[in-house]
């Protein structure tokens, strides 16, 4: 099992992340958000995928970034989806496990 969890930022919506694939193929995600958007995007796209499916696209593309965007406020820099892809690839093995951040210098 992979568990990531993601700090977007000034909202204060942290969100937590759990894969767990048995064949590398399908993967099984639990996501607990304080952001109603993420929220309702797992209730309506359930937790089951196929890891393919969410991983090999080309940015901003597979079945979290359309829903996202036909259903989210305008948040382009959001980084949960993106966190949430990374938590898939990595228990997935098509990704390494390695933390990513963004931090604003002075």
């Amino acid at each position: 099992m992979t568990k990531v969890k993601i700090h977007p930022g000034i909202c204060g919506f942290v969100t937590s992340a759990q894969a767990h694939s048995d064949d590398e193929m399908t993967v099984k995600l639990t996501v607990k958000s304080g952001c109603p958007s993420v929220k309702k995007m797992m209730e309506e796209l359930g937790d089951t995928f196929d890891a393919f499916e969410v991983c090999l696209q080309k940015p901003g593309e597979g079945p979290f970034y359309e829903y996202a965007r036909k259903n989210f406020p305008v948040h382009v820099s959001c980084p949960v989806l993106p966190g949430i892809i990374k938590c898939v690839e990595v228990e997935c093995n098509l990704a390494l496990k390695g933390d990513a951040s963004i931090t604003f210098e002075e």
